[in-house]
């Protein structure tokens, strides 16, 4: 059985004009500040763990890397090469 504990994150000497903007913007959200401060850390925490993913994939180098557009010369000069290869249709 998995059971989350859930534990209290508070933040010191917060410049009221910062207060206040965050407080707007979650009134905007139509969200208490708890939860519109909430959805803040979570979307960091997923940013973070993708960012961690992307670094180890960045070292990769079984092709799996290309440039925009690089893939599809590659597969136009593929197919270029099979038709020359096949010869003409019919």
């Amino acid at each position: 059985m998995y059971i989350a504990f859930m534990v209290a994150l508070q933040i010191r000497d917060v410049p009221e004009d910062v207060r206040a903007a965050l407080a707007e913007r979650a009134r905007e959200r139509s969200q208490s500040l708890q939860a519109y401060l909430l959805s803040l850390v979570q979307t960091d925490a997923r940013r973070s763990r993708n960012a961690t993913v992307l670094g180890r994939l960045a070292n990769r180098s079984d092709g799996t890397r290309s440039r925009p557009g690089e893939t599809a010369a590659q597969m136009a000069a593929g197919r270029k090469e099979r038709d020359a290869h096949l010869g003409p249709p019919g």
